[in-house]
């Protein structure tokens, strides 16, 4: 049986040859023993969220580079440089799990090249990273942290820091069954710590992450999990009773569930995805929270005329993006995502809103979110749009984050919620 540290090595070498996360979790874990599977999920994730930094460090005592086949030892070095700054395994522990990981990974003739860089680093690490460039301090690929500290500037350290942490645990009280206070009493009672989070009346925030099934009523449908940034969507879109929603990219189905959650009297709610499989994971979350919605599978770039036809009031875009704002959450954005790929983003984005325009009845509202940090997916998408469709672009004030073009950019924070982009338009009556 493979140890932990091996498993996260090979993990981590299967997302630098270009697989991600969501296609390689959890299947990965299951050769390992219960008890080592939260592990190697630390390990892995932790590795990655300070890949470019622990990457750089590796190639100060390497004496040459790995070849590209043997980049499951650079995975296994990084994971060690991970342990010994972050875990409380002891150092000779951490170095000596870390040699036998090498065997594990069938390549013993690597174990001395192992145990030198981790022994090199503990020696030599104080004052290491002041060698480094100011992106891989920042643990950032290169092109992402010449974006961000060009468009953020004074705010770049909050994003940068928040991007290498665990998130957050923010819950979402289902209010048709009880009050936050009420559901904040239970976990009191359950011994589980939490607080009341702003920006949204139904948020919580979890100090200390616990498994859902410890969740008071969450079989019930009493509570969710979702950030909070992700909270203010379905206040921005204020549904109405009696109007049709369309949700275009609903996978997972949090956003959908929420608008339904604060407004049960519409005439209908459509969740639509592109995926048919990830749709099934909406009708999953709708279920459980004892909510009726339709589900449909279809390219919101190209609608057939049966939705087209039902000219909806109000329409959720939570398009397709960088995932950015999200970095935490999805720590192989920091391998995965090149600079090539924001031009490939925006045009799919651009399409889906034009591909959505003509579903919206006159006077109805479509809000336009990303979980990106980046202009170009952002207000330049909306510049582009408008450019060629009449809208009105609406005023936006939230609590957190700082107003843009054309919308608002809520900024990821190591304790507090995502970084989201919002834009409402309104297409003239």
């Amino acid at each position: 049986m493979p140890s932990p540290r091996a498993k996260a090595a090979a993990v981590i070498h299967r997302v630098l040859q270009g697989e991600s996360l969501n296609q390689l979790l959890p299947h990965s874990f299951e050769s390992l023993e219960l008890g080592q599977r939260a592990l190697c999920q630390e390990l892995v994730y932790g590795t990655l969220r300070e890949w470019p930094l622990y990457q750089a460090t590796c190639q100060k005592f390497l004496r040459k580079a790995l070849r590209r086949k043997d980049h499951d030892l650079l995975s296994l070095i990084c994971v060690g440089l991970y342990e010994l700054d972050n875990l409380r395994t002891p150092p000779h522990a951490t170095i000596s799990e870390a040699v036998n990981g090498a065997r594990d990974l069938k390549k013993s003739w690597a174990a001395g090249m192992v145990n030198a860089v981790l022994r090199s680093y503990q020696r030599e690490q104080a004052g290491l990273r002041e060698t480094l460039t100011p992106a891989a301090q920042s643990a950032l690929p290169d092109w992402l942290f010449e974006i961000l500290t060009t468009e953020y500037g004074e705010c770049f350290e909050q994003i940068a820091e928040a991007a290498r942490g665990r998130p957050p645990l923010f819950l979402r009280v289902n209010q048709r069954h009880l009050s936050r206070a009420q559901y904040l009493q239970l976990l009191n009672e359950a011994g589980i710590a939490a607080a009341p989070a702003p920006l949204s009346p139904e948020a919580v925030l979890i100090e200390k992450p616990v498994d859902v099934s410890l969740l008071p009523g969450f079989d019930k449908g009493w509570v969710s999990v979702q950030d909070v940034s992700a909270q203010l969507v379905a206040g921005l879109l204020a549904a109405k009773p009696g109007e049709r929603v369309l949700d275009a990219c609903a996978a997972p189905g949090g956003k959908a569930c929420h608008i339904l959650e604060q407004q049960p009297a519409l005439a209908e709610l459509t969740a639509m995805d592109i995926s048919e499989q990830r749709l099934q994971r909406v009708r999953e979350n709708s279920e459980r929270l004892g909510l009726a919605m339709t589900t449909v599978t279809a390219d919101a770039s190209k609608l057939q005329e049966s939705i087209r036809g039902k000219q909806f009031d109000a329409i959720l875009a939570d398009v397709p993006c960088s995932a950015t704002g999200v970095i935490r959450r999805n720590p192989d954005v920091k391998i995965l995502r090149q600079l090539g790929d924001i031009a490939s983003f925006g045009a799919q984005q651009l399409a889906i809103l034009k591909g959505l325009w003509p579903a919206l009845k006159p006077g109805g509202r479509l809000l336009y979110v990303t979980c990106s940090l980046l202009k170009a997916e952002n207000d330049s998408i909306i510049a582009a749009f408008t450019n060629d469709k009449e809208s009105i672009i609406h005023p936006l004030s939230l609590g957190q984050g700082r107003p843009t073009q054309f919308g608002w950019q809520t900024l990821p924070h190591p304790s507090g919620g995502d970084g989201l982009f919002f834009s409402l338009l309104e297409k003239p009556g």
